[in-house]
């Protein structure tokens, strides 16, 4: 019955849909019912009904007044339906009766309807692909400093080490820069200002370019603490190689080997550039000097040589990177981001983290002290997400970390460890998939993002704990949150992956959310109104881009929206605030 009753209705929906395509235009450009049916592919050999044919009669044009598609769609139901009308037909009875050739043709109709949306799915795909071949190639990255010097930049010696900008557990961070000076000054005097033990100070000259409002310091050199990795450059290395996961592919040149270290056994991947992401510009090994606050900040892990009572190894792993102003922590604490600003920020973090996965990366330690800021000229903050010890980057795991024992690493802040990992128990066959998990730590730093605390931080009874929290625990963030945010946290927040959006589903929702309100409100949202806006958007970005003579935040975040645009991703975001929106 359930068979009869869908092949039913299929023909009722053939009638209608045939009687409309095969209509003429009427007047104000409307339908009529033809004055007689032509041929299943057309009007025929004839001419078409009400038209005269003589030698001053218009070309015939088969369908006119038709677009293409539908021309298209008739070809294609007529064609099905005989065809399936020849290969399925009873011959018990001689052939197939009235009955026989209305079922055909609702299966054949069905099956052009099908047809008719996969070319349509398939002509959305195409445009999203060139739209974004477009701006994959528009998108700033952070420049390198150290571009014009290629060559330079792997000895510690080489640079001039200013004061601590901060230290974690595994690292101490120090502003530095490379001195502007000719060749055989600027080996003379880093020799002396780093002979070993480092300056205390800065050198008179560096303060007097300061007062002047000169750009003392633009890099920044992390310093490994190594407690267990020996001194040797390879062992060093191999220790250490998920510190290299954002290097460059000149930052490992000047001491080991770009090909040789990448190509040894268990090599970690090598992170694609995104803006939102750090990059370490150079990274070599070197003895370990006595810089500023050392004695004071981290004896303990000091060598014997510069602390009697030091644990750590003479030589070490060094990184150069970008000197970014502050953290997030830093920033979220003398600044309060409007509604806007703060889901913009949260988007930058979704985006990095989607780049991750796409890379097959997983952070693994995301939290706001691993996030760093910079202003643009309006004050707007660019988030960079950096520290990648804890990342999983295995070239042959993937994202699929098999949990057979407790001694299996699970990543760094058990406090921001998505439930699917805290909750993971080891065994023979136990794997822990890491595809939403930093996603999910976005959803509760975007708290902290719009001025409420961390749930998954403090004690008492506001404290949450990732293993056993449920998500009508969650605390509600306020009504100033756009409502958009407030559903997309609460998603990014549950507990079974299946129900959680990808990093790229929810970094469109917040896309659609920010500028694509027009199309969200329109009643029947169809593809080609989706790739209208979208070709908008591109020409409006790309404009803004030219006109500035440097890009703001809002327009960044267009472009790199517009440079990972995917047809099926983009869709599943509009599903999803549709369905939000209706939602009581």
């Amino acid at each position: 019955m359930a068979v009869r009753q869908a092949l039913g209705r299929g023909l009722q929906l053939g009638r209608a849909l045939l009687l409309r395509f095969t209509a003429k235009p009427g007047p104000a450009y409307g339908w009529t019912r033809p004055e007689r049916p032509g041929p299943a592919a057309g009007w025929g050999r004839g001419e078409r009904p009400g038209r005269a044919a003589g030698p001053g009669a218009e070309p015939r044009r088969v369908g006119l007044g038709l677009p293409d598609r539908y021309r298209f769609f008739r070809q294609s139901v007529a064609g099905l339906a005989a065809r399936l009308q020849r290969q399925f037909v009873v011959r018990a009875r001689g052939g197939a009766g009235p009955c026989g050739r209305a079922v055909f043709l609702a299966f054949g109709l069905g099956l052009g309807l099908i047809e008719e949306k996969q070319a349509e799915s398939r002509r959305a795909a195409s445009a999203c692909r060139d739209i974004q071949a477009i701006f994959a190639q528009k998108n700033k990255l952070v420049p390198d400093p150290l571009d014009t010097r290629r060559w330079q930049g792997f000895q510690l010696e080489e640079y001039l080490i200013g004061q601590s900008i901060g230290k974690g557990c595994s690292a101490a961070v120090y502003e530095a820069t490379m001195p502007a000076l000719p060749q055989k000054l600027e080996v003379a005097e880093s020799t002396r200002l780093l002979p070993g033990r480092g300056p205390d100070v800065i050198p008179q000259r560096e303060k007097e370019e300061q007062a002047l409002g000169a750009p003392a310091f633009p890099l920044a050199i992390k310093m490994m603490w190594n407690i267990s990795a020996g001194s040797s450059s390879e062992a060093i290395f191999s220790k250490m190689s998920q510190e290299l996961v954002p290097a460059s592919r000149v930052a490992l040149a000047g001491e080991y080997g770009a090909v040789t270290y990448r190509k040894s056994k268990g090599s970690p991947k090598q992170l694609a550039p995104h803006p939102n992401i750090i990059r370490v510009f150079r990274a070599f090994t070197s003895s370990v000097p006595l810089l500023p606050g050392a004695l004071v900040d981290y004896p303990d892990v000091l060598p014997p040589r510069l602390h009697p009572e030091g644990l750590g190894h003479g030589r070490t792993l060094f990184l150069v990177m970008k000197n970014y102003p502050c953290t997030l922590r830093q920033y979220l604490r003398v600044n309060t981001p409007s509604p806007r600003l703060a889901t913009v920020m949260t988007l930058q973090l979704l985006e990095g983290v989607d780049h991750l996965v796409q890379q097959g990366i997983a952070h693994r330690d995301l939290k706001s002290d691993n996030i760093l800021v910079e202003l643009d000229a309006d004050g707007c903050p660019w988030l960079v997400i950096t520290d990648f010890g804890c990342c999983l980057a295995d070239e042959s795991l993937g994202l699929q970390l098999p949990f057979t024992s407790w001694y299996v690493d699970r990543g760094g802040n058990g406090c921001l460890m998505a439930p699917e990992v805290s909750t993971a128990c080891p065994g023979p066959r136990a794997v822990i998939d890491y595809s939403k998990a930093d996603a999910w730590a976005v959803g509760a730093i975007t708290y902290e993002i719009f001025g409420l605390a961390n749930p998954f931080y403090g004690q008492g009874r506001a404290h949450l704990e990732s293993r056993s929290y449920q998500e009508a625990q969650l605390p509600a963030l306020p009504k100033s949150v756009p409502l958009d945010v407030r559903r997309l946290v609460r998603s990014l927040l549950q507990r079974e992956t299946s129900k959680r959006p990808s990093a790229r589903v929810a970094a469109n929702v917040l896309h659609l959310s920010l500028w694509g309100e027009h199309v969200l409100a329109l009643k029947n949202l169809k593809l080609d109104k989706m790739i209208s806006w979208l070709l908008q958007q591109s020409a409006v970005t790309l404009l803004a881009d030219r006109l500035a003579e440097k890009s703001c935040v809002e327009t960044k975040m267009k472009m790199l929206f517009l440079a990972n645009l995917e047809c099926e991703a983009l869709c599943q975001a509009a599903l999803l605030l549709r369905s939000w929106r209706a939602a009581p």
